[in-house]
C-alpha cells in the first residue's frame, strides 16, 4: 500500500482541524416529470414530485473534509431565515461545526435548480451582499478560531464574504498556518502568499490567458506562482486530470475513468481533500492524487456530493 492511498492516512486525518471560511449557500433541488410543453410559453412543464436540500460553496467544502473524518469548523455569515436555519441543521447532520454570524438584513444565499428527466432545466438565485460590518465581525472571529486550526481553507465564489482575504492569509501565515485557496475572478492579488490555489481550468485561463501547448502553460503558471508568492498551484483540468505547480517543477495526473454524471461541486471536494489530507501529514503530491480520485468519485453523483473513505479505498 503506498501513501497515495487514503487508508494510509485515515487515522492522521481523523485528527486534522481544517477552519473552512467563504461564501455559503444552500442547494435546493426540485425533482419532477415533464410530460408537456406549456401553452403560456414554449418551455417544459415540470411537475414536481420531490425536493432535496445540500449545503454548497463553502459548506460543501465543510462537510466533504467532514465526511472524510477531519474536524471542520465553518466560518460564515447568513440572513436570519428559513434556509439559513435550513443550512445550520444540515451542516449538523454532518458532524460540521458551523460557526455563523446571522444578520437579519441579509438573504442566505439559494441556488434553486429545476430537475426534469435526470436533466438539469432551470437554476434560480436569490442572494445579498453582506454588509462592512457584518463582514468586520468574520475577522474578529476568525482571529480567535484560527489557533485551532491546522489548515485554513477559503472558499471564494464571488458572493462578498471575503473581503478580508488579504488580511486573513497574513495572519494565517504568520501564524505558521497553511492556507488553500478555491478562487475567483480575475483579481489573485488579494490571494497573495497563500500557500496553494487550485483554480479550475476556466479560472485560470482567465488570469493568464490562453496557452499553446503544456510548456507554455507551466512557464505562465509558474511565473504567476512567482507573482502571487504562492508555494504551488493547482489546477483542475476535467478530462485533461491535474496540473500541479511548484518549486518541484510540474507534474500533471490524468483524471480518473468514471462516468460523469455532474460536475457541480467537484473543485469544493478536491480543495476539502486537500486540507484534509496535507493537514494530516501527507505531501502534496500524494494529496492532490487522493483528491483527484475523490473528484472521480463526485462527479458520479448527482449535485453537490461527497466521497466517503470506504469509496476511495
Amino acid at each position: 500500500m503506498t501513501t497515495a492511498r487514503f487508508s494510509a492516512w485515515r487515522t492522521q486525518v481523523e485528527r486534522a482541524r481544517l477552519l473552512v471560511v467563504g461564501d455559503v449557500m444552500l442547494d435546493r433541488y426540485w425533482f419532477g416529470d415533464v410530460e408537456r410543453i406549456s401553452p403560456e410559453a414554449p418551455v417544459p412543464v415540470v411537475r414536481v414530485a420531490r425536493s432535496e436540500e445540500r449545503p454548497g460553496g463553502a459548506a460543501n467544502v465543510a462537510r466533504n473534509a467532514a465526511a472524510l473524518g477531519a474536524h471542520a469548523t465553518l466560518l460564515s455569515v447568513t440572513g436570519d431565515d428559513e434556509a439559513g436555519t435550513t443550512l445550520a441543521a444540515l451542516l449538523a447532520g454532518e458532524r460540521v461545526d458551523a460557526r455563523f454570524l446571522r444578520d437579519a438584513s441579509l438573504k442566505t444565499t439559494v441556488k434553486l435548480r429545476v430537475i426534469g428527466r435526470q436533466q438539469q432545466l432551470l437554476r434560480i438565485d436569490f442572494e445579498t451582499a453582506p454588509s462592512t460590518e457584518l463582514l468586520a465581525a468574520v475577522l474578529v472571529d476568525y482571529q480567535r478560531l484560527l489557533a485551532d486550526a491546522d489548515v485554513v481553507v477559503m472558499s471564494d465564489y464571488g458572493k462578498g464574504g471575503l473581503a478580508h482575504i488579504a488580511t486573513m492569509i497574513a495572519e494565517a501565515r504568520a501564524q505558521g498556518r497553511r492556507v488553500l485557496v478555491d478562487p475567483k475572478g480575475e483579481d489573485w492579488n488579494r490571494y497573495r502568499g497563500a500557500t496553494l490555489i487550485t483554480p479550475n481550468r476556466g479560472e485560470l485561463r482567465q488570469v493568464i490567458g490562453r496557452w499553446h501547448d503544456e510548456a507554455d502553460l507551466a512557464a505562465r503558471a509558474q511565473r504567476l506562482r512567482a507573482d502571487l508568492g504562492i508555494d504551488a498551484l493547482l489546477v483542475t483540468r476535467s478530462e485533461e486530470g491535474m496540473s500541479l505547480f511548484s518549486d518541484e517543477g510540474a507534474v500533471t495526473i490524468p483524471a480518473q475513468a468514471r462516468e460523469v454524471y455532474d460536475v457541480s461541486g467537484a473543485g469544493d471536494t478536491v480543495i476539502a481533500t486537500l486540507g484534509a489530507l496535507i493537514a494530516a501529514g501527507a505531501s502534496l503530491a500524494d494529496a492532490m492524487r487522493i483528491a483527484n480520485e475523490a473528484a472521480g468519485v463526485v462527479v458520479g453523483k448527482l449535485g453537490t456530493a461527497v466521497a466517503h473513505p470506504s469509496e476511495l479505498d
